[in-house]
């Protein structure tokens, strides 16, 4: 298993530069920025978490709300992460964020130091003292892995932050003289719309330790949050405000529940802290979190912070980010360090735990259950995360990225669909986005070596592809095709489920799994069914076997397709992309296809209405700001072009060198896809890359057929499928990566005028069976051969590949 990865210059994004003095950081996680990728549509925050922990304690800039009576807030989607590098307020810090989405959540117990008169509404933007929020400068903003700084100007206020896995700490320095105190708001969140928060209650236990919880309503449909809070001074006095007051109050209503009342409660509560702040200016709290009790964030907060200062906590989250980023060594300017770091860091924030010290954990059931030989984890991105960031991990984190499986696996076994994860977050299913694309991530665990039980992973895989709640899946199953007149996005998802089949049929291949394999072959050929045979693009299908023949493929909307057009999705068949060349018309026009999709012009009509996707994001009409054409660029090496998925990958600055994190990162996908795409063996394409020929269950028949002339009788063997389908595994295409010391002559011009950034390894291949090798005509019209290719072409076991766009 890969440890450790030796990179060298050429990174994926160049970025602001990260100069820190004269003197280089003695230290990886000196090396990320989290202020990276916080500006436009990146969707990160920069605040302090440890990795993969459940605790992301960082500011939140605005509080503009996802919908105002039903009516979606444009604006809000700029606010996923909950804070915006352009904005001049903070309005608190709160402890739950996603990193790197197109959609929102959480933004848990938010507080805020405040000084002077007390204010318990958040304010504007505009007019900032109107409420608790505080005006600040990023000249007083530092952000380092695990630590998160800045001052509120308008009260002075010092804050600092740091985070272990489950508990965030706060440490406030209060200007000498006035009033300090505490917000706490139990009603804030991220996507801040009426009626989030379903309850909230808290207590007062003693003077130096609150506990409580909140129950919300969201993309999470019931999250728990329950905490406690650790205060470094005693309370000098506290209450509350119900902004949402109740028209019933029962017999609460004899006492004043408002001003020192150690019990308050409601739907909408903003509660405030009063402290001495005669002698000591300093306030730290601690704060632990637990989706199971109060008394498992209580065991939290002793498990991981006891009799630790400040100081010590925010030393020890920096030892573990030095830890897991040394997954990874490189050679490099500063600015290629800060931004190879910050990425791999940013595919560290997420997933993330979701246990608690004593391993209980909420389930998808709503019980509380023990994670048994595995740690678990939520907050499953999957249709971002299966193309990249798992893979990655399970390359640089095998441990981590099987106890996420393990996590899934129990998450389809508490589920009443019995389907694996789509969108998990918080314990909770979300629905988002297409595909069962866990079946992916587990099959490539499966033949990678987890340490998961093959046939329970199988069963779950094939549980999940046989639901009968995923969008067109019935019609699918039956018709080959999820068709249009029954569900709005069927073209691509028809595309999506035939991957999703496919990684089944590979994982029960392996395990020995016959039948299940042959079944899951066979709807893994289901995405020739959508493409039309006149025009070779994939294309919405109806029930009735019609193709939507007035359909617009560079449209996004109302054509078939899920966050794409049909000039992307049409190649989007990572499992047979020589099947798919064919639909097209054959390698020439499939290359002509590519071309064209890179050098096109895309009309501004065509994306000026979509919130994640810009026009700095595009190149012609190939989208860098979705995942879902990642993988275009490196299908020229099944062409005779290789070479030109160097151009756009390597040379091509919006897509190999981009100047800041884009639009959506898709849970950190973008980061995980840019790494991989630095490690010269890698091809976001399934290595094996064919749909199998399907036999029937049953040895061939073997028909007598008698020579006109001669009488004779010769046996005829009887198959069903045609010959494309004859096609085997071991038939596949030789990829090859010519990288930097050996470029194709078309490139060589151009890239003597640049300074060398990096150095190559040749010319790689992505198998070491000897039954993998180029076809020898192939080889012999290579312009440029590196010694390994004149070694494969001598090597007598060289056996014959299917010419490139024609058939078997």
């Amino acid at each position: 298993m890969i440890s450790r990865l030796f990179l060298l210059a050429a990174l994926i994004l160049s970025s602001v530069s990260t100069a820190c003095g004269e003197a280089l950081p003695s230290r990886l996680s000196d090396w990320v920025n989290p202020l990276i990728g916080t500006t436009g549509m990146g969707h990160t925050f920069p605040g302090a978490c440890a990795p993969f922990g459940i605790v992301q304690l960082s500011p939140d800039t605005d509080t503009i709300p996802h919908n105002v009576g039903g009516k979606y807030q444009p604006r809000a989607y700029d606010y996923c992460a909950g804070y915006r590098y352009e904005d001049p307020t903070i309005v608190g810090f709160s402890h739950t964020h996603l990193s790197g989405t197109g959609h929102s959540d959480l933004g848990d117990l938010l507080i805020q130091p405040q000084m002077g008169t007390l204010r318990l509404n958040p304010g504007t933007a505009d007019k900032p003292e109107s409420g608790y929020r505080s005006r600040f400068s990023h000249a007083t903003e530092k952000a380092s892995a695990g630590y998160y700084e800045v001052m509120l100007e308008d009260d002075g206020i010092r804050a600092q932050l740091t985070a272990t896995p489950r508990v965030g700490i706060h440490r406030y320095t209060f200007p000498e003289g006035g009033d300090a105190r505490c917000i706490l708001d139990l009603a804030h969140g991220i996507y801040n719309y009426d009626g989030k928060t379903l309850w909230a209650s808290l207590r007062v236990e003693n003077d130096t330790l609150l506990t409580g919880y909140r129950i919300t309503n969201g993309w999470a449909r019931c999250n728990y949050t329950f905490f406690a809070i650790a205060l470094s001074k005693p309370l000098k006095s506290y209450g509350y405000r119900d902004r949402q007051e109740p028209s019933y109050r029962g017999f609460w209503r004899k006492f004043d529940v408002n001003h020192n009342f150690p019990e308050m409660a409601g739907r909408n509560v903003v509660a405030y802290f009063n402290f001495d702040n005669t002698n000591s200016h300093e306030l730290t709290l601690k704060v632990a979190l637990s989706a199971v009790s109060t008394e498992g964030a209580l065991l939290n907060l002793k498990s991981e912070t006891e009799g630790r200062s400040f100081e010590a906590l925010c030393e020890e989250t920096k030892a573990q980010w030095d830890h897991e980023l040394a997954a990874i060594a490189c050679e490099g300017t500063a600015d290629q360090k800060a931004m190879l770091y910050t990425s791999l860091y940013h595919t560290m924030v997420n997933p993330s735990i979701y246990m608690d010290a004593d391993r209980q954990y909420r389930g998808l059931d709503g019980n509380i259950h023990r994670a048994e030989g595995f740690d678990n984890y939520t907050i499953f991105s999957l249709w971002d995360t299966y193309r990249a960031l798992h893979p990655l991990l399970m390359l640089l984190k095998p441990e981590r990225n099987t106890h996420m499986v393990q996590s899934m696996l129990a998450h389809q076994q508490q589920s009443v669909h019995h389907t694996l994860p789509v969108w998990s977050l918080m314990g909770n299913e979300g629905w988002c986005m297409t595909g069962y694309h866990a079946v992916s991530v587990l099959a490539d665990a499966l033949a990678k070596g987890a340490d998961i039980d093959p046939n329970a992973a199988i069963d779950a895989m094939v549980a999940t592809a046989h639901s009968t709640r995923m969008p067109g899946l019935n019609d699918y199953r039956m018709l080959g095709y999820a068709p249009y007149d029954h569900d709005a996005t069927a073209a691509s998802n028809t595309l999506e489920y035939a991957y999703d089949d496919w990684a089944v049929y590979a994982a029960a291949q392996v395990a020995g799994r016959t039948e299940t394999a042959r079944e899951f072959a066979r709807r893994a050929g289901f995405y020739r069914n959508v493409y039309h045979p006149r025009t070779g693009f994939a294309c919405p299908r109806y029930s009735d076997g019609r193709f939507k023949e007035d359909m617009d493929p560079y449209q996004t909307y109302n054509e078939g397709f899920i966050e794409g057009n049909s000039w992307n999705f049409s190649f989007h068949v990572p499992h047979d992309v020589q099947g798919m060349m064919e639909t097209m018309g054959g390698e020439r026009t499939f290359r002509q296809r590519l071309d064209t999709l890179f050098g096109m012009e895309l009309p501004e009509r065509y994306y000026a209405d979509n919130e994640d996707i810009t026009a700095d994001c595009l190149v012609g009409g190939y989208v860098h700001g979705n995942e879902p054409s990642h993988h275009v660029p490196y299908l020229y090496a099944w062409t005779r072009e290789p070479w030109k998925t160097q151009q756009w990958v390597q040379r091509h600055p919006r897509i190999g060198r981009q100047r800041r994190l884009w639009a959506d990162v898709g849970m950190v996908h973008l980061l995980g896809h840019g790494l991989l795409s630095r490690m010269p063996w890698h091809r976001p394409v399934c290595t094996r890359c064919a749909v199998p020929p399907l036999y029937e269950s049953q040895p061939p028949k073997r028909a007598q057929h008698r020579h006109p002339r001669k009488g004779r009788q010769r046996p005829l063997q009887v198959r069903k499928e045609p010959a494309r389908e004859r096609q085997t595994l071991r038939q596949t295409l030789y990829l090859t990566r010519h990288t930097d010391r050996r470029l194709h002559p078309r490139l060589r011009d151009e890239r003597q005028a640049e300074p060398q950034t990096r150095t190559g390894r040749g010319c790689q291949t992505l198998f070491d069976d000897h039954r993998h090798r180029p076809h020898r005509r192939y080889m012999e019209r290579t312009s440029q051969r590196s010694p390994f290719h004149r070694r494969i072409a001598r090597h007598p076991g060289v056996g014959h590949i299917p010419r490139r766009g024609g058939r078997a």
